[in-house]
Protein backbone atom coordinates (compact mmCIF):
# COMPACT_ATOMS: atom_id res chain seq x y z
CA UNK A 1 0.00 0.00 0.00
CA UNK A 2 1.27 3.54 -0.66
CA UNK A 3 0.65 6.71 -0.41
CA UNK A 4 0.99 9.23 -3.85
CA UNK A 5 2.82 12.61 -2.69
CA UNK A 6 2.12 15.11 -6.06
CA UNK A 7 4.96 16.89 -5.66
CA UNK A 8 7.23 19.84 -7.15
CA UNK A 9 7.62 22.35 -4.25
CA UNK A 10 9.77 22.80 -1.08
CA UNK A 11 6.49 21.22 1.10
CA UNK A 12 6.64 17.83 -1.10
CA UNK A 13 10.70 18.23 -0.85
CA UNK A 14 10.47 18.57 3.35
CA UNK A 15 7.78 16.11 3.45
CA UNK A 16 10.22 13.61 1.33
CA UNK A 17 12.67 13.85 4.74
CA UNK A 18 10.02 14.49 7.57
CA UNK A 19 8.17 10.91 6.15
CA UNK A 20 11.66 9.30 5.48
CA UNK A 21 12.93 10.03 9.34
CA UNK A 22 9.44 9.94 11.10
CA UNK A 23 7.77 7.06 9.26
CA UNK A 24 9.94 4.99 7.31
CA UNK A 25 7.26 2.00 7.28
CA UNK A 26 5.36 4.54 4.69
CA UNK A 27 5.75 3.42 1.47
CA UNK A 28 5.25 6.68 -0.89
CA UNK A 29 5.96 7.90 -4.02
CA UNK A 30 6.45 11.60 -5.39
CA UNK A 31 5.26 12.46 -8.50
CA UNK A 32 6.48 15.28 -10.86
CA UNK A 33 5.10 17.31 -13.68
CA UNK A 34 8.28 17.43 -15.17
CA UNK A 35 8.63 21.17 -15.85
CA UNK A 36 12.01 20.69 -13.97
CA UNK A 37 15.11 18.66 -15.70
CA UNK A 38 17.29 19.32 -12.33
CA UNK A 39 14.92 18.28 -9.66
CA UNK A 40 16.21 18.32 -5.88
CA UNK A 41 17.23 15.11 -4.57
CA UNK A 42 14.62 12.42 -3.45
CA UNK A 43 14.04 9.90 -0.64
CA UNK A 44 11.51 8.04 -2.17
CA UNK A 45 10.65 6.75 -5.37
CA UNK A 46 10.37 9.56 -8.52
CA UNK A 47 7.77 9.15 -11.21
CA UNK A 48 8.15 12.36 -13.83
CA UNK A 49 4.97 13.43 -16.43
CA UNK A 50 1.30 13.02 -16.57
CA UNK A 51 -1.17 10.63 -15.66
CA UNK A 52 -3.43 11.04 -18.71
CA UNK A 53 -5.85 13.03 -17.09
CA UNK A 54 -8.48 12.23 -14.41
CA UNK A 55 -9.29 8.37 -16.12
CA UNK A 56 -4.97 7.89 -16.31
CA UNK A 57 -4.99 8.99 -13.03
CA UNK A 58 -7.63 6.94 -11.34
CA UNK A 59 -6.19 4.00 -13.23
CA UNK A 60 -2.75 4.69 -11.39
CA UNK A 61 -4.64 4.40 -8.18
CA UNK A 62 -5.66 1.26 -8.89
CA UNK A 63 -2.55 -0.06 -10.26
CA UNK A 64 -0.50 1.47 -7.44
CA UNK A 65 -2.74 0.51 -4.33
CA UNK A 66 -2.53 3.60 -3.46
CA UNK A 67 -4.29 4.29 -0.31
CA UNK A 68 -4.10 8.13 0.46
CA UNK A 69 -2.76 11.08 -2.21
CA UNK A 70 -0.99 14.18 -0.85
CA UNK A 71 -1.74 17.43 -2.84
CA UNK A 72 1.88 19.13 -2.48
CA UNK A 73 1.42 21.11 -5.79
CA UNK A 74 2.80 24.40 -6.46
CA UNK A 75 -0.02 27.17 -5.68
CA UNK A 76 0.14 28.26 -9.15
CA UNK A 77 -0.88 24.13 -10.20
CA UNK A 78 -4.19 24.71 -11.77
CA UNK A 79 -5.08 21.36 -13.25
CA UNK A 80 -3.49 18.51 -11.09
CA UNK A 81 -5.33 19.40 -8.34
CA UNK A 82 -8.89 19.38 -9.09
CA UNK A 83 -8.05 16.35 -11.47
CA UNK A 84 -6.80 14.60 -8.03
CA UNK A 85 -9.81 15.44 -6.41
CA UNK A 86 -12.04 13.74 -9.42
CA UNK A 87 -10.07 11.07 -9.51
CA UNK A 88 -9.53 10.41 -5.46
CA UNK A 89 -13.59 10.76 -5.27
CA UNK A 90 -14.23 8.64 -7.86
CA UNK A 91 -11.64 5.28 -6.65
CA UNK A 92 -12.78 6.82 -2.59
CA UNK A 93 -9.38 7.66 -1.90
CA UNK A 94 -8.70 9.90 0.60
CA UNK A 95 -6.79 13.01 -0.22
CA UNK A 96 -5.23 16.07 1.63
CA UNK A 97 -3.56 19.06 0.51
CA UNK A 98 -0.68 21.26 1.79
CA UNK A 99 -1.45 24.56 1.14
CA UNK A 100 1.01 27.60 2.11
CA UNK A 101 0.18 30.56 3.49
CA UNK A 102 0.07 33.54 0.71
CA UNK A 103 1.97 36.36 0.87
CA UNK A 104 0.08 40.20 2.17
CA UNK A 105 1.38 43.42 1.19
CA UNK A 106 2.79 45.18 4.49
CA UNK A 107 3.30 48.77 5.54
CA UNK A 108 5.33 50.83 2.40
CA UNK A 109 4.56 47.90 -0.15
CA UNK A 110 3.46 48.70 -3.81
CA UNK A 111 1.23 46.15 -4.68
CA UNK A 112 -0.89 46.20 -7.83
CA UNK A 113 -2.38 42.61 -7.46
CA UNK A 114 -3.66 41.53 -10.98
CA UNK A 115 -6.00 38.20 -11.85
CA UNK A 116 -3.43 36.49 -14.38
CA UNK A 117 -0.34 36.56 -16.54
CA UNK A 118 -2.40 38.66 -18.99
CA UNK A 119 -2.85 41.20 -16.90
CA UNK A 120 0.39 41.60 -15.65
CA UNK A 121 1.91 41.89 -19.18
CA UNK A 122 -0.83 44.69 -19.74
CA UNK A 123 -0.01 46.23 -15.83
CA UNK A 124 3.35 46.88 -16.92
CA UNK A 125 1.87 50.04 -19.38
CA UNK A 126 2.83 50.94 -23.10
CA UNK A 127 6.44 53.26 -21.60
CA UNK A 128 9.57 51.05 -21.73
CA UNK A 129 10.41 49.90 -18.04
CA UNK A 130 13.04 47.96 -16.17
CA UNK A 131 11.26 44.96 -15.16
CA UNK A 132 12.01 41.72 -13.04
CA UNK A 133 10.17 38.96 -14.00
CA UNK A 134 10.18 36.56 -11.29
CA UNK A 135 7.33 33.82 -12.49
CA UNK A 136 9.34 31.17 -13.48
CA UNK A 137 9.87 30.14 -17.11
CA UNK A 138 6.16 28.61 -18.21
CA UNK A 139 4.68 32.19 -18.35
CA UNK A 140 7.27 34.17 -20.26
CA UNK A 141 5.44 33.87 -23.69
CA UNK A 142 2.73 36.33 -22.30
CA UNK A 143 5.28 39.26 -22.28
CA UNK A 144 6.23 38.86 -25.51
CA UNK A 145 3.47 40.92 -26.41
CA UNK A 146 5.00 43.30 -24.42
CA UNK A 147 8.49 43.75 -26.33
CA UNK A 148 9.02 47.27 -25.34
CA UNK A 149 10.49 46.43 -21.98
CA UNK A 150 13.52 45.33 -20.65
CA UNK A 151 13.37 42.46 -18.77
CA UNK A 152 15.70 40.77 -16.50
CA UNK A 153 14.48 37.29 -16.01
CA UNK A 154 15.47 34.72 -13.26
CA UNK A 155 14.71 30.74 -13.47
CA UNK A 156 15.92 28.00 -12.26
CA UNK A 157 16.56 26.87 -15.51
CA UNK A 158 17.02 28.22 -19.30
CA UNK A 159 14.43 29.66 -20.55
CA UNK A 160 14.96 29.19 -24.36
CA UNK A 161 12.60 30.74 -26.62
CA UNK A 162 10.33 32.32 -24.57
CA UNK A 163 10.59 35.57 -24.16
CA UNK A 164 11.56 36.57 -28.05
CA UNK A 165 12.05 40.15 -27.03
CA UNK A 166 14.66 42.30 -28.12
CA UNK A 167 15.67 43.21 -24.21
CA UNK A 168 16.60 40.61 -22.17
CA UNK A 169 18.73 39.40 -19.44
CA UNK A 170 18.40 35.53 -17.58
CA UNK A 171 19.52 34.59 -14.68
CA UNK A 172 19.83 31.34 -13.81
CA UNK A 173 18.85 30.25 -9.93
CA UNK A 174 17.69 28.43 -7.11
CA UNK A 175 16.33 30.03 -3.57
CA UNK A 176 16.47 30.90 -0.48
CA UNK A 177 17.65 34.14 -1.58
CA UNK A 178 18.98 37.09 0.66
CA UNK A 179 17.37 40.05 1.11
CA UNK A 180 20.30 42.11 0.91
CA UNK A 181 21.70 40.17 -2.27
CA UNK A 182 18.08 40.90 -3.93
CA UNK A 183 18.33 44.52 -3.39
CA UNK A 184 21.80 44.71 -4.73
CA UNK A 185 20.81 42.94 -7.65
CA UNK A 186 17.11 45.68 -8.51
CA UNK A 187 19.89 48.28 -7.28
CA UNK A 188 22.31 47.57 -9.99
CA UNK A 189 20.01 46.22 -13.01
CA UNK A 190 18.18 49.71 -12.49
CA UNK A 191 14.77 47.64 -11.63
CA UNK A 192 12.00 49.82 -12.14
CA UNK A 193 9.01 47.32 -10.92
CA UNK A 194 8.96 43.51 -10.03
CA UNK A 195 6.27 41.09 -11.71
CA UNK A 196 5.86 37.94 -8.88
CA UNK A 197 3.67 35.39 -8.48
CA UNK A 198 1.65 35.24 -4.99
CA UNK A 199 3.92 31.53 -4.09
CA UNK A 200 4.15 32.32 -0.26
CA UNK A 201 6.86 30.71 1.62
CA UNK A 202 10.26 31.97 2.61
CA UNK A 203 12.63 30.81 0.03
CA UNK A 204 11.73 33.61 -2.40
CA UNK A 205 10.23 36.43 -0.20
CA UNK A 206 13.03 38.65 -0.08
CA UNK A 207 12.56 40.06 -3.59
CA UNK A 208 9.31 41.42 -1.75
CA UNK A 209 11.31 43.12 1.10
CA UNK A 210 14.11 44.26 -1.77
CA UNK A 211 11.48 46.16 -3.20
CA UNK A 212 9.43 47.60 -0.22
CA UNK A 213 13.56 48.97 0.62
CA UNK A 214 13.97 50.80 -2.32
CA UNK A 215 9.85 51.57 -2.78
CA UNK A 216 9.38 49.65 -5.76
CA UNK A 217 5.95 48.66 -7.57
CA UNK A 218 5.13 45.15 -7.51
CA UNK A 219 2.94 43.98 -10.12
CA UNK A 220 1.64 40.75 -8.11
CA UNK A 221 -0.42 37.89 -9.47
CA UNK A 222 -3.10 36.21 -7.91
CA UNK A 223 -3.61 32.62 -7.11
CA UNK A 224 -5.85 30.34 -8.91
CA UNK A 225 -8.96 28.65 -7.87
CA UNK A 226 -8.32 25.27 -5.80
CA UNK A 227 -10.63 22.41 -4.87
CA UNK A 228 -12.15 22.30 -1.58
CA UNK A 229 -10.51 19.20 -0.11
CA UNK A 230 -9.17 18.84 3.21
CA UNK A 231 -6.20 21.02 3.81
CA UNK A 232 -3.01 21.56 6.18
CA UNK A 233 -0.61 24.61 6.04
CA UNK A 234 2.80 22.26 7.48
CA UNK A 235 4.13 18.71 6.32
CA UNK A 236 3.92 17.63 10.19
CA UNK A 237 0.52 17.45 9.77
CA UNK A 238 0.48 15.17 7.29
CA UNK A 239 1.51 11.78 9.62
CA UNK A 240 -1.14 12.68 11.94
CA UNK A 241 -4.23 13.20 9.26
CA UNK A 242 -2.36 9.54 8.51
CA UNK A 243 -3.55 8.01 11.83
CA UNK A 244 -6.43 9.75 12.05
CA UNK A 245 -7.35 8.27 8.69
CA UNK A 246 -6.44 4.97 10.19
CA UNK A 247 -4.10 4.25 7.27
CA UNK A 248 -0.76 3.98 9.59
CA UNK A 249 -0.45 2.87 12.97
CA UNK A 250 2.45 4.81 14.99
CA UNK A 251 4.77 2.81 17.39
CA UNK A 252 2.43 4.21 20.34
CA UNK A 253 -0.86 2.43 18.94
CA UNK A 254 -2.63 6.18 17.91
Amino acid sequence: MTVLILGGTTEAAALDQHLAEQAPDIRAIISLAGHTVDPRPSNLPVRVGGFGGIEGLRQYLRDENIIAVIDATHPFAAIMPFNAEHACKAEGVPMLAIRREPWHAEAGDRWQNVPDMEAAAEALGPEPRRVFLTIGRLDLPVFADAPQHHYLVRAIEPIGDRLPVPHVEVIQQRGPFRVEDEEALMRERGIEVLVSKNSGGDATAAKLVAARRLGLPVIMVERPPKPDVETVAHVHQVLPWLVAEGLFVTERGV
